[in-house]
Formats: C-alpha cells, structure tokens, sequence
C-alpha cells in the first residue's frame, strides 16, 4: 500500500477535465460528461459513469441520445463503498466498446478515484497489467489518487488475477 500511494504522490497533479489515458480511452470529470459538444468533437461513442444517480453525475441512457452508449455505476468515493463488484461488468463495457472500435470516457465527479480505479481494473482484467504498471500507464496521462479503500480492492484484484494466471 505504501509503495503504491508513494507512486501516486509522485506526479504533478493534472487541470485538465479529460485525459486520453489509454488508446481511445478518456477518464475525466463530471464537466467532461455533461459537455456533449466536446465529446461528439472528439467521437466519444461509450460513456462510463463511475458517479451514477450522485448529484453531480446524475447520467442516464437518455441523456446522450442514441448516438453513445452509456453504463452507470453508482458508487460512493468512500473507502468504505465495495467498487470490486463493478470490475468485470465495467471492464467489459469498456472492453466491449474499444473493440468495436469505439471511444470511451470513463468519469466521476472528478476523475480521480472512482473512474481511476475502473480504468485501472481493465487494464488488469482485459491487458493483464499488474497493479503497479497499471497505475503507472494511466498516471503516465493523468493524475490519479483513488481513496485507500479502492486501492485495496485493486490490491485483491492483482492478488486474484495472479492466482489465476498462476493456476
């Protein structure tokens, strides 16, 4: 844990609402997701809210018109919220979109916690990253630090992925 939050603390933090953090891969802030104009500009076809139903990220199906594809999840940035249920469903969203060759943004309020976390689950789930390298490819973009709690539930993610791996 303290490895990885030293690593975290490493870099200087980022001003921008949206990072392209992985090849057609956004993460970034609710201002992002609620600017529509910007994201057809940038042919963004998934979103993913890490914030739903929240006051800031309300987010819906409708919201975006047919044109993108939209997935929720409505998770609390408290170290106490178990975000390791919405790793395979949002790893596959993302997944799924990127293979069709689609774009996506992945958001919360702010872009630092829950949405890191989901973009860092996919790369372990779907790019077989471990942990560390994983923090590194999205920081490599874009400031992140996830509360300690999500950081554990990536630390049992890597700890499963490797047993599989292993096995």
């Amino acid at each position: 844990m303290e490895v990885l939050e030293g690593v975290l603390n490493s870099v200087q933090s980022s001003c921008r609402h949206g990072d392209e953090v992985w090849p057609n891969l956004y993460l970034g802030d609710m201002s992002m997701s609620h600017d529509k104009y910007g994201l057809w500009k940038l042919g963004i076809t998934h979103v993913l809210n890490g914030a739903h139903g929240k006051v800031c990220c309300k987010g819906s199906d409708d919201y975006y018109g047919t044109t993108v594809s939209y997935y929720g999840v409505p998770a609390n940035d408290l170290p106490t919220f178990d975000l390791s249920g919405f790793f395979y469903p949002a790893a596959q969203f993302i997944h799924h979109a990127l293979k069709s060759g689609g774009k996506v943004l992945v958001h919360c309020a702010v872009g630092l916690s829950r949405s890191a976390t989901l973009v860092r689950a996919f790369l372990m789930i779907h790019h077989h990253y471990p942990l560390l390298a994983a923090v590194r490819v999205v920081q490599h973009k874009r400031w992140i630090f996830p509360n300690r709690g999500f950081l554990k539930q990536l630390i049992n993610l890597d700890r499963s992925l490797q047993r599989e791996r292993r096995d």
